[in-house]
């Protein structure tokens, strides 16, 4: 019996989402008392066995390059002899685009539960029973598993990162990867330093903004919070923004521990994809806007106003005025 946990990466780098599930499915493995393992899909740069220090003893790596470009089927064929070698009965993954694409099929070739957008760790105390977000974060459910196998994919700033001392052994898997069926012709990544899905400080901006000539102190108090930018489907519709920015119900949902929301509204759509934030701050000259109803701080005023004061306050408090 083990925890097998997704190592989930981007070139040649280890996400931020990989280390939170590595501290929760470390942290499970203890509560049930079994080991915790990696499995890792391809090559990195940086060290494997330094993750041990996030409580894992094992990592497995099948150490093919052509494994660095994430093919579902590929992927949960490799995962599923390891899972089986490895004797896991608990398989978690980051509820990401990999998670999404991998988890399911992966759950279904095992004969598995499966259970997305977990946010605690599982009450094993009669049974195995795990809570998750659901009505697009409004409301949790708690959802039982009762299969043997059980598989959970973990939301993003869900669970905090826990590293100490250690080292993880590694153990390269000698598994030749079938040639994959998807031909990868090009690949647009989103621009800026933070991916949005894994940003814990998000700064997002509205039809409010007037127009994508007026970004630049959006783009000045993200780069001071060290924040991605975001933004309203209106504002990417119009082209100011690129609709890799776009939270929402038909964009991205994120959970960051702090969302600024700068002249939206906060219609339905968008609440649905920014509600799992922890804290939401919104600025908005119109003091009825629905945005306020779900806010934790509220300014209502001018954002042209606003804005620079507020980057004054934030210069000021790093010592940058």
């Amino acid at each position: 019996m083990s925890v097998l946990i997704f190592i989930d990466h981007a070139d040649g780098r280890y996400k931020k989402t990989t280390f939170e599930a590595l501290s929760y499915g470390a942290a499970l493995a203890r509560q049930i008392g079994v080991p915790a393992e990696g499995v890792l899909l391809g090559t990195v740069k940086e060290s494997i066995e330094e993750l041990g220090k996030y409580g894992i003893q094992r990592v497995h790596q099948v150490n093919n390059e052509s494994l660095n470009t994430l093919d579902p089927q590929v992927y949960i064929r490799i995962i599923a002899a390891i899972a089986e070698s490895a004797k896991a009965n608990v398989i978690v993954f980051s509820h990401n685009s990999s998670g999404r694409a991998v988890a399911p099929g992966l759950a279904a070739r095992l004969k598995a539960g499966l259970v997305t957008g977990v946010t605690s760790l599982p009450d094993t105390g009669n049974g195995f029973l795990v809570r998750k977000s659901v009505f697009s974060g409004k409301a949790f459910a708690q959802v039982s598993i009762k299969s043997p196998v059980k598989i959970i994919s973990l939301n993003p700033n869900a669970f905090p990162v826990a590293s100490g001392e250690g080292s993880a052994e590694l153990i390269i898997e000698s598994v030749n990867p079938e040639p994959s069926r998807v031909k990868l012709i090009s690949t647009s990544r989103a621009s800026g330093d933070i991916p949005l899905p894994e940003a814990e400080i998000v700064v997002s901006g509205g039809r409010g903004m007037k127009g994508p000539e007026n970004w630049g102190p959006i783009e000045e108090l993200a780069k001071l919070l060290h924040a991605a930018t975001a933004c309203s489907r209106p504002v990417a519709d119009a082209g100011w923004r690129p609709h890799s920015e776009h939270v929402g119900q038909t964009g991205i949902a994120i959970a960051p521990n702090l969302y600024i929301a700068i002249g939206i509204s906060g219609a339905i759509q968008h609440l649905a994809g920014v509600n799992r934030s922890k804290v939401i701050a919104v600025i908005n000259k119109d003091p009825e806007a629905p945005f306020f109803k779900a806010a934790d701080y509220g300014i209502a005023g001018d954002a042209f106003e606003v804005l620079p004061k507020l980057i004054q306050a934030v210069k000021k408090l790093k010592g940058l005025a």
